[in-house]
């Protein structure tokens, strides 16, 4: 029943979702605007409906219903909890379902609290966000049911892939999806601004806070993500430049981009046409990586292998949302007037430097991804990687950071870097000379044996770091605003996740090895020793453990247990590393089979800093959200405000 329940809503849904697209479109004239009333209580229905579809098929989880096929292909009953439930969306249908959720409860969340747009462009943005939903509902019951019933029971549940039972499963998607879906809210102001002709601060300072929310899940669930691959594959690497890791990648960089020129539009008035046409490509590639990902035409441990069929309807679903966005974008180009302009020498005109260098890099990662694709549809097969992607990416990249380093400290409208009345006012070129300098040094570093890109990235990140800092130089910093915490710690943790990337690269030390018990080995500053193996078992899987004793130059031993786990429900083995980590690096072990002599196969690695990988992806996500605290502590104090205004006023009418 419960199955029936949850379909049942989901036809609902799409009706209202349906119901939304086409009493917005008719509010939108002279004679409908009557109608325009409805549209807001419609998607806030209609979220609440989806909301009660998905919480259907989450039960259907946990209490492991066997008369549904999405049930019996990916769970079973001896699995924990949190592995029912996460596996809800570890499959093409529950992850479909879930991309739908978050969209309609955004959609909605949009209606309820948005009130400094025109009606029209509102509703107009309300008929988009309806207009993308519809053709994710159709996908969903035609092709996709999540509520599909046997005609039979089965008799136990297939389980789940081993790598996906990790708790990283309950966060790294949901994540991501929450970035997805949030520029789907940017994407449909930009369309509604569009069709209202109404591109300007008040629509970039409603714009704003979606975008800066999406970017801020879409940094914390690329930095799980990589961190879930790095300890769960037990191949010792935090990115691969793996098709899929790049559909995730791609939608961050547009995101990025968009997020400060959508600031550039809310404070200066300038950069209009350039912020609509961001917002519909931010969301395009994330149309394009639902694709690669569900069209079954990549092979990957992330992708969802489906029919092609499938993938051709999200291939049209992409060419109808996209292409309609792109044909309207040029029809009213004309009318999206120029906006205010700025010196060369300006905090815009950085901004705008590193939107090109984003986008530059986000033209290299697209074509990198889709090329081998294009190349095997003819019968060849490429290989594109690293030596692709590094060298190409950090072209772009490092004139990228210095210029992130000297922006903040520049004016707007105009600034000089020459001739200035104060001493801070020559900050912006001190810095500016000093990475020119670090540059020099990474150049010199190749000497002793050091990749360049590494190199300068060792010698860029602390330049970034303290460049960072800066803005708060001559501030009290008790009052300065959010926004301005929010930037800094943003672009402190770029350079510190600069910094960790480059050590990683640069001094990490690999050893493979064969170990009887009681033999040890060197790795860097290590010395570690096989001391034994036993059997364990977890509440749906067996494995062996290995019993490692480690010491760091000679110091105090620490105990580190990697396991090779084995899985029955479905068949299937995983490597548990097995990490220890230290303020300068992290110790990662992994366990490999044994050899017919009776000795245990091993790999160590030694990775100086890697951790600062991660610790910077948080900070930029940590940077982020102070700075969307601020924006709405800032709008809530604007309303009381207008509230003391207005309750004053109707005291002195009485």
């Amino acid at each position: 029943m419960i199955a029936e329940v949850g379909l049942a809503l989901l036809w609902l849904a799409a009706a209202l979702a349906a119901l939304q697209l086409v009493v917005g479109a008719l509010a939108l004239r002279p004679e409908g605007r009557a109608l325009a009333g409805l549209v807001r209580p419609v998607a806030v229905m209609q979220g609440l409906l989806v909301m009660g579809a998905f919480a259907a098929l989450v039960m259907l989880f946990v209490t492991t219903d066997l008369s549904v096929k999405l049930v019996v292909d990916n769970s079973h009953s001896a699995k924990p909890l949190i592995f029912k439930i996460a596996g809800t969306w570890g499959n093409h249908e529950g992850s479909m379902l879930l991309w739908v959720t978050i969209m309609a409860v955004a959609g909605a969340f949009v209606a309820l609290i948005e009130r400094r747009l025109d009606e029209a462009t509102l509703t107009a943005t309300l008929a988009g966000q309806a207009f993308i939903s519809l053709g994710f509902y159709v996908f969903l019951l035609i092709a996709s049911n999540p509520f599909a019933r046997l005609a039979q029971p089965a008799d136990e549940g297939q389980g789940l892939n081993p790598l996906l039972q990790d708790i990283g499963l309950a966060f790294h998607p949901p994540t991501l999806y929450v970035g997805y879906v949030g520029l789907s809210i940017a994407f449909s102001f930009a369309i509604g601004a569009l069709v209202t002709r109404n591109v300007g601060p008040a629509f970039a300072r409603a714009m704003r806070p979606w975008v800066l929310g999406a970017w801020i899940f879409l940094t914390l669930g690329i930095t799980a993500g990589s961190y879930w691959a790095y300890y769960t594959l037990g191949w010792g690497g935090w990115w691969f430049w793996d098709p899929v890791e790049n559909a995730s990648l791609m939608p961050w960089l547009a995101a990025t981009a968009l997020l400060h020129s959508v600031s550039v539009l809310q404070s200066r008035d300038a950069l209009r046409a350039w912020t609509v046409m961001l917002g519909v490509v931010a969301f395009s590639m994330s149309m394009v990586g639902t694709f690669l990902v569900r069209s079954g035409i990549l092979t990957s441990v992330h992708a969802f292998a489906v029919d092609p069929q499938r993938g051709a309807f999200i291939l049209a679903l992409l060419a109808i949302d996209i292409g309609g966005a792109l044909a309207l974008f040029t029809l009213r180009a004309g009318t999206v007037t120029e906006g205010k302009r700025f010196g060369l020498v300006s905090r815009e005109a950085a901004l705008v430097f590193n939107n090109v260098m984003l986008s530059g890099i986000l033209g290299i990662v697209l074509i990198g991804t889709l090329y081998p694709l294009l190349t095997e549809a003819y019968g060849v097969k490429v290989s594109v990687g690293a030596p692709y992607f590094n060298p190409a990416a950090g072209m772009f990249a490092f004139p990228m950071f210095v210029v992130m380093a000297v922006g903040p400290l520049l004016r707007w409208r105009q600034d000089r870097l020459s001739g200035a009345r104060s001493g801070r006012r020559l900050w912006p070129l001190a810095v500016c000379l000093a990475l020119v300098l670090a540059v020099l040094v990474g150049v010199e570093l190749t000497a002793h044996g050091i990749a360049l890109l590494p190199a300068l990235g060792l010698s860029v990140a602390p330049g970034l770091l303290l460049a960072s800092l800066l803005p708060l130089r001559g501030r009290n910093l008790r009052r300065t605003p959010l926004p301005v915490w929010g930037m800094v710690v943003a672009h402190a943790g770029i350079a510190v996740a600069l910094f960790g990337m480059a050590s990683e690269s640069a001094f990490s030390v690999e050893r493979l090895a064969a170990l009887s018990i009681g033999e040890a080995r060197e790795v860097g500053p290590w010395r570690v020793s096989l001391d034994g193996m036993m059997p364990v078992a977890g509440p749906n899987w067996t494995a062996l453990e290995a019993n490692v004793t480690t010491r760091y130059a000679g110091g105090t031993p620490v105990q580190l247990h990697p396991r090779a786990e084995t899985f029955t429900n479905p068949p299937g083995t995983r490597n548990e590393s097995a990490l220890e980590t230290r303020w300068n690096g992290q110790l990662y072990v992994v366990l490999g089979e044994q050899a017919e002599d009776g000795r245990w196969q091993m790999r160590f690695w030694w990775k100086p800093f890697v951790p600062l990988i991660w610790l910077g992806g948080a900070l930029v996500g940590l940077g982020g959200a102070l700075a969307l605290l601020g924006r709405v502590m800032s709008d809530i104090r604007r309303l009381v405000a207008k509230d003391k205004i207005a309750w004053r006023r109707m005291r002195q009418g009485r």
